[in-house]
């Protein structure tokens, strides 16, 4: 993070919560990544300053609480931290200023702007980690929500309010599925969180979304890879609490993480640096229980207000949608997932969905029985006609052996011409079911 982002920061703070100075302690060792501080009346995830004997200063947050100190990472990872430098409390517990400012702004994990606009401040605040939401006062799903891809709108239906994952390896068609869906789809606010993607990739989509969509119903968190994991968690959390804001203003909000496995990523790079043992994968026991709460804080709301319906892309190491333990972390607990296949991108059928291991778990209960059955009915053609693939087309099969199969593959055709759609093309809910149940009769 530069250090013109960390001084703004530090203003705005200064600004909008005023903190005792006396509240201080110095800089008792450093290893590179983690520092080690004096006692301090804080808890886990307060924010920080570290002050250099040059007189310049960044940003920190509380990991870990020792019975003689407190131990720190710093927000500016190559901020050079020496023995007694100056410490000091600025926020007990982080809280997020949101507001209507938000919507048409790009801004980092610290709130702050990434569009050369002006300093953002904002009219509320809320908790950086939410709150608790008894799961008993949630409303239940039962309304569609439209996001202009005749393949997901058909067959694997989402609900206002649902969580869902897009699964799949890298360069498989993830990010412009993400843009397709933010494009289309029919929302009152659009949050995005692009955490730990390639610094080009985040200013090209980004200018793409805002260029789509009017600007006072979008809002970006953007934290690139090269930044320091805190940050990244950091950014992941903001971009919740963003989404939590307007549904409780009653909106009915979309939150795009992108990605899920790169916010993993990060609290592992923590988890291990502060003696976490790592399980599978090297991810610690910590990231388990980081994904839970982050997805948990989304859904629909309470009585009278909106609803957060939030798509999570997660990288799948090596293709391996059913080993990762990250993947399977996801999909445990989400309402739904969709897995992109590697072999139908490189047979140029996009948007590559695999049929046979998506799922939306909330579509039989928000659907008509009709379109159900057409969906169940495309879904077998498919399945069918995979099984029996290298068979037929070894000659091997003999037409009239099984009638299902005759159907499968005389249809096989028209099929791929519904699960293809090119990304600037818009389907709305009611044709792409019409479109289902005209293929499968």
């Amino acid at each position: 993070m530069s250090q013109y982002f960390v001084q703004e920061r530090l203003k705005q703070l200064n600004h909008s919560r005023p903190y005792d100075t006396k509240i201080w302690s110095k800089v008792l060792g450093y290893d590179g990544y983690i520092v080690r501080v004096g006692p301090l009346p804080c808890t886990v995830g307060s924010l920080c300053r570290i002050e250099s004997g040059s007189g310049t200063s960044t940003t920190g947050e509380v990991v870990r609480i020792r019975d003689n100190g407190v131990d720190l990472v710093p927000h500016d990872t190559e901020f050079p931290v020496g023995i007694s430098d100056k410490v000091s409390l600025i926020e007990r517990s982080q809280s997020v200023d949101v507001g209507d400012h938000l919507l048409g702004r790009v801004v980092d994990g610290l709130g702050q702007p990434l569009d050369d606009d002006m300093m953002i401040v904002g009219t509320e605040k809320i908790p950086l980690n939410g709150m608790t939401l008894n799961p008993f006062q949630r409303r239940a799903i039962s309304s569609v929500l439209d996001v202009g891809i005749k393949n997901i709108n058909a067959l694997f239906t989402i609900g206002i309010g649902q969580r869902l994952g897009i699964i799949a390896g890298s360069g498989v068609g993830k990010s412009v599925l993400l843009s397709m869906i933010t494009k289309n789809v029919k929302a009152d606010v659009v949050v995005i969180g692009l955490i730990g993607e390639r610094g080009r990739e985040v200013a090209s989509f980004t200018k793409e979304i805002l260029n789509s969509h009017s600007k006072d119903r979008v809002s970006i968190v953007a934290v690139p890879a090269d930044r320091s994991p805190l940050l990244r968690i950091q950014g992941a959390k903001r971009a919740t609490a963003i989404a939590e804001y307007f549904r409780d203003q009653g909106k009915d909000v979309l939150l795009i993480m992108d990605s899920l496995t790169r916010v993993a990523h990060a609290q592992r790079e923590v988890g291990l640096a502060l003696g976490e043992q790592p399980t599978s994968r090297g991810y610690p026991p910590s990231v388990i229980s980081l994904i839970p709460s982050l997805i948990e804080r989304t859904g629909v709301g309470k009585e009278g207000a909106g609803s957060i319906t939030s798509i999570y892309t997660i990288l799948a190491d090596n293709d391996d949608v059913n080993s990762d333990p990250v993947v399977d972390t996801a999909r445990a607990i989400l309402d739904g997932h969709i897995v992109l296949n590697r072999d139908l991108a490189q047979q140029g059928i996009y948007p590559a969905i695999d049929v046979n291991q998506s799922i939306s778990r909330l579509m039989n209960s928000i659907v008509d029985k009709k379109h159900l059955t057409a969906a169940s009915e495309m879904k077998k053609l498919i399945s069918k006609y995979y099984e029996n693939r290298d068979l037929f087309l070894m000659g091997g099969y003999v037409q009239g052996q099984d009638l299902e199969l005759d159907r499968a593959i005389s249809i096989w055709p028209a099929i791929t011409d519904f699960l293809v759609q090119d990304e600037k093309a818009a389907f709305d809910y009611a044709s792409s079911k019409t479109l289902l149940q005209s293929l499968v009769g």
